[in-house]
């Protein structure tokens, strides 16, 4: 029985890859990477555990076990890089996770055909520029002598203020300018899901009299409900994940105690001091924690919402 289902399974898959070759060549290069760069590199981890070196190779390091760890965990830079890290996460979450929805729910209930395309286009368009350009923008427009902003501030008589060397300001510089950079692009899953409402709904609450916002809440919210949960929990899993690239190029010695985060450390430490496996033990403790916040939210959207992951 087991050869037969076997069979089975191997004849419906080259059925399919007959059928949809080009959608599988379309997804090859995706898992090709994935392969490469995040299966490949996994017994890496052990790393953590050694006291690498060059010369040894992994396998023929001392083994130190837990040790790089517990220094981590016992050094200053702990709770200065879980808050920091903390604090953007969770600030991104607030601000930058509902945005993408309200924005979605504008455009969708925006009936001029012209203004709705040229508005989409325009918050699509920053999505695309990289990440090198849009901290070079905000450098310029931030700048606490030549800034446009400063200028504005000037202007009204009010005193020029240092955005980028302050650390107060780092954190609302950051989430905010990725919100502006990333909302058009991440609400197009959203506009794609309130696309396939039912309009007949729509139609029948109309008749009964109910308003733009009570369609809102009671037909499409609850209608892309399972959508905004599955990117909820992939957000989760993320969460300790702040982007590398934007806080490197944004921080400096003035805004540095706001702006220090895992990533950042680990590519100090691993990069710029050469201490490998204690930059490996504190990369692999942050995958550690998404890890579990992943399946933690995962399980608490499925017996809460009813819906999960898998």
């Amino acid at each position: 029985m087991r050869e037969k289902k076997t069979e089975g399974f191997l004849g419906r898959l080259k059925k399919d890859l007959k059928v949809n070759c080009f959608l599988y060549l379309l997804a090859l290069p995706g898992v090709a990477y994935y392969i490469i760069f995040h299966y490949i590199p996994m017994p890496g981890i052990a790393m953590a555990f050694v006291d690498y070196k060059a010369k040894l190779g992994i396998l023929g390091s001392r083994w130190v076990g837990l040790r790089h760890f517990e220094r981590f965990f016992n050094s200053y830079y702990f709770g200065v890089l879980i808050k920091n890290t903390l604090g953007i996460s969770i600030y991104s979450l607030l601000v930058g996770f509902p945005i993408p929805i309200i924005f979605a729910l504008m455009l969708h209930y925006l009936n001029v055909k012209w203004l709705k395309k040229t508005v989409q286009m325009v918050s699509y368009a920053p999505h695309f520029i990289s990440t090198v350009v849009i901290c070079g923008m905000l450098t310029m427009f931030l700048n606490q002598e030549t800034g446009i902003m400063n200028q504005v501030l000037s202007q009204l008589g009010l005193e020029k203020v240092g955005f980028l060397s302050e650390a107060r300001f780092f954190k609302s510089i950051y989430v905010w300018s990725d919100v502006w950079q990333g909302m058009g692009w991440s609400a197009i899953i959203y506009i794609s899901a309130l696309a396939g409402v039912d309009y007949e709904l729509h139609e029948a609450a109309i008749m009964d009299g109910a308003t733009k916002v009570q369609r809102i809440l009671h037909i499409d919210i609850p209608s892309i409900k399972s959508t905004i949960l599955m990117l909820l929990i992939l957000q989760f899993g993320s969460l300790m994940s702040v982007g590398f690239e934007k806080v490197y190029f944004l921080t400096n010695n003035m805004n540095k105690s706001s702006a220090n985060i895992i990533s950042t450390y680990v590519y100090q430490v691993g990069m710029i001091d050469h201490d490998y496996s204690f930059s490996t033990a504190v990369g692999l403790f942050n995958s550690i924690i998404n890890m579990v916040l992943l399946i933690t939210v995962n399980r608490i959207s499925k017996k809460v919402a009813g819906e999960s992951l898998v």
